[in-house]
């Protein structure tokens, strides 16, 4: 297959969608043009500007950092048609018209290039009636290409073909929107709402109808199919607030407008809820609107309420009885939410058996094979498992008889049973529908394994359903060293992998020997080391669970030890004699990032977060972190023609000081985390493939580690300077003494302490006054009161 090599893409249409499938496309370095219609007064591009503009405000931010807004082209219809000639893919993403979609669609025609895809945002309309509007010749070209909100943050992508359109077109697509862009793929059939919002609308709907049932609140049921459930944390209607009430209320009438009771016998259930109308008619259109189900004010959340027709105070939770039972395994948890007798409990059951029914009725329909549904549902509305995989594990027969009880006792929201092949044939007798050998395809009667494409083989441990075959990353390869810690391996006999095993993938005591020891084997008899942490997140940095017993035992004296053996640590993976790389994603937090900036080179996926946050504990950044700083900003003014080190040290103090994390792997290397030099991954589940090449690329390039030399410091004059913009800010109220404390401590191992500006100094020297302010600090009581508030809470205290 040819590789489909996308130079330019085109957005057709600046709203919410359309602006933000432009910003990620910045973010993922692919160039852009965003029309819109010619503005009547003022500048012709006035639209598609304020849209850009309005990009910087949104939250959570679509833009990596927010200065790519300047990168992306604006254009209206009027007079910047012929640019879409240099476009080899056009996203139409206007309004959910299909009037004018397809006006739309004759216009741009003429425009179009011979090789160019043409694709629509459309979050359910026909996509064949939709190609209708264009020339023969375009429609082999054209399909629906479905991107989920917010488009950076969301990994669905639906793709739906007309009967005309190529299938190496899907296939190109297909290439492209996973690689380039970092999402997962689900091929749709061209029914109403395609696979995520058709099972997921309607389960919002059926929600509401059992929460109407069951008198409970808005708070109430958040609290319950949030995480509790397996579900995004936002619930139901947090969920419904960022989506926008006004989008889902389109939805809603798509499938209203485009289905009957002989298409879906759900149908009954599809009128637009009271409350929701009455919002969307007051305006109230959500986050956007800064009301919807919910409403801030002050500090205070408050929640609509229909039958006041007034927001009242929020914050109600659910009973922990339901807690408890949501916590329990899957089939017992089932039973007991089936058997329970508070509205809670039967609210559950009555939306997980909706769900269940409702996805087994409709799979045929709407979807290839269940893998599609439970896919779509994980990645487009974040749930932890898909419906076939809950009711897979529960125990299929057993899950199925008890909805097909309820149906037949008129329990359900629709009579019809549920489908043959429940209950007999290969999926009752596999046990469900995720199998070695694939996943179930109603229309085959076969269980079909994932589509072959050549995009595929670069994610070397795809996200698998419960129940699917595939390669495990704790048990794939040859195992090298492994302990309760760690777990050091290879795929290749060629690359050693190291894997943190630890909570949140801490460097405990342990994992720092078996780090040391990866890097001994890799340089023995390997080509490179990759540190990759298997998921989220890389590393939340050094175990401060193992430290203070240490502290408590031996004192300051053992602590310090301990800080040395770490810095050692980041020394060697610096100066190792094969490339290290850190395959960062998620958090990189602490001794994380000081890992990751140690290691030869950093590959990180868009969504890692990279940071020093030890001051959240009362503490500095204890193991090389700090010596990091200054010894890149010394390197950055000898690249410069200035000879003042302070300005290129000024960042990354404050960074370290005001406890900054990157929001986006752009972001930390706005920082200085990452380097220019560093891979950005899009995709997940590509980072260890990347890292792998790139640890053998830079072996095979004749790689060598720098050599070890002495760097100028700030010195006490540049120590002096930092000290009286802090004094400013704590006798101006922005910090509080200890953060005040804290920083200062931070400027006088950044500027290297008590000595001449210019000083030459080296590392070791730096992180000698690293481990001394980090052990001062360990023992003072404010200190104490933070790491004790984030070991409880998981948040930082501010005292």
């Amino acid at each position: 297959m040819s590789r489909f090599n996308v130079k330019k893409v085109a957005v057709l249409g600046a709203g919410v969608m359309g602006a933000q499938i432009a910003a990620h496309l910045v973010n993922c370095k692919v160039p852009v043009i965003l029309f819109d219609l010619a503005a009547k007064e003022g500048p012709k591009n006035a639209i598609a500007l304020k849209a850009i503009d309005n990009l910087k405000k949104l939250k959570p931010a679509p833009l990596g950092v927010a200065e790519d807004a300047e990168l992306i082209e604006v254009a209206n219809y009027d007079d910047d048609l012929k640019k879409l000639k240099g476009c080899d893919l056009i996203i139409e993403a206007i309004a959910e018209r299909m009037d004018w979609k397809s006006d739309l669609y004759a216009r741009i025609a003429p425009h179009v290039a011979k090789h160019a895809i043409v694709a629509s945002n459309t979050s359910g309309l026909s996509i064949t009636r939709l190609s209708e509007a264009l020339p023969e010749a375009l429609r082999p070209r054209f399909c629906g290409i479905h991107f989920f909100n917010p488009p950076r943050y969301m990994v669905l992508v639906e793709l739906i073909a007309t009967p005309t359109t190529r299938p190496e077109v899907l296939d190109q697509l297909e290439a492209f929107v996973t690689t380039a862009l970092g999402k997962g793929v689900v091929r749709a059939k061209d029914t109403p709402n395609f696979i995520a919002n058709r099972i997921g609308i309607a389960g919002m709907l059926t929600t509401m109808k059992e929460v109407e049932k069951y008198g409970l609140t808005f708070d109430v049921v958040d609290d319950l199919t949030g995480k509790r459930l397996g579900r995004a944390s936002s619930g139901t209607f947090r969920t419904i607030d960022v989506v926008g009430l006004d989008t889902v209320g389109h939805v809603i009438r798509t499938l209203q407008d485009n289905l009957d009771e002989k298409m879906d016998s759900f149908y009954g259930s599809f009128g637009t809820p009271p409350v929701l109308q009455k919002l969307i008619e007051s305006g109230h259109l959500g986050q956007k609107a800064k009301a919807g189900f919910y409403k801030k004010q002050g500090r205070d959340i408050l929640r609509f309420d229909l039958e006041q027709g007034e927001y009242v105070p929020s914050g109600e939770k659910a009973n922990e009885v339901y807690g408890r039972m949501l916590r329990k395994p899957a089939g017992e948890r089932l039973r007991l939410l089936r058997d329970s007798e508070g509205p809670q409990g039967q609210f559950l059951w009555a939306i997980l058996r909706n769900g269940f029914h409702y996805a087994a009725v409709h799979l045929k329909d709407i979807a290839e094979t269940a893998r599609d549904v439970d896919q779509a549902m994980r990645w487009g509305f974040g749930m932890k498992q898909g419906p076939f995989e809950l009711w897979q594990e529960a125990g299929w027969l057993d899950v199925a008889k008890m909805v097909q009880e309820d149906i037949d006792a008129g329990k359900a929201l629709s009579k019809q049973p549920l489908p043959e092949w429940v209950f007999k044939g290969p999926v009752a007798e596999a046990g469900g529908v995720h199998t070695e050998q694939g996943s179930w395809n109603p229309t085959t009667g076969q269980f079909e394994p994932r589509r072959q494409l050549p995009v595929y083989e670069r994610q070397l441990f795809p996200e698998l359903l419960r129940g699917e075959a595939g390669p495990r990353p704790d048990t794939a390869g040859k195992t090298l060293l492994e302990t309760d810690a760690i777990r050091v391996w290879t795929l290749d006999d060629e690359v050693v992998i190291a894997t943190l095993k630890t909570k949140m993938r801490a460097i405990s005591p342990d994992a720092g020997e078996g780090l040391m020891e990866a890097i001994n084997l890799a340089e023995a008899d390997y080509k490179g080391l990759v540190v990759w942490p298997g998921d989220d997140p890389f590393s939340v940095g050094a175990d401060l669970q193992a430290m203070l017993p240490g502290y408590v035992a031996g004192g300051a004296g053992l602590v310090d030890s301990m800080e040395k053996e770490l810095q050692e640590l980041m020394l060697r993976l610096r100066y190792a004699n094969v490339p290290t790389v850190a395959a960062i994603r998620g958090m990189a937090l602490g001794g994380g990032c000081e890992m990751a900036v140690h290691c030869a080179k950093r590959v990180a996926i868009m969504e890692s977060y990279i940071g020093l946050v030890e001051v959240g504990v009362g503490l500095v950044p204890g193991a090389g972190g700090l010596a990091y700083i200054a010894r890149r900003a010394a390197e950055n003014a000898q690249a410069s023609t200035g000879k003042d080190l302070l300005p290129f040290l000024t960042e990354g103090f404050t960074a370290a000081a005001m406890a900054k994390v990157g929001m986006s792997a752009l972001d930390s290397r706005k920082l200085g985390y990452l380097l220019w030099s560093d891979t950005i991954v899009p995709h997940k589940d590509e980072l260890l493939y990347v890292a792998i090449q790139q640890a053998r690329a830079m072996y095979e390039g004749g790689y060598r580690p720098p050599l070890k030399r002495l760097f100028p410091v700030a010195g006490r004059d540049g120590k002096a300077t930092i000290t009286g913009q802090l004094v400013n800010m704590r006798d101006g109220g922005f910090i509080s003494q200890h953060d005040f404390d804290i920083a200062l401590k931070i400027a006088h191992v950044v500027t290297g302490g008590d000595v001449d500006p210019g000083t030459l100094v080296s590392e070791e020297y730096l992180m000698t006054l690293e481990r001394q302010a980090f052990t001062s600090l360990l023992g003072h009581p404010k200190t104490h009161e933070r790491i004790m508030g984030m070991l409880a809470t998981g948040k930082p205290v501010r005292n």
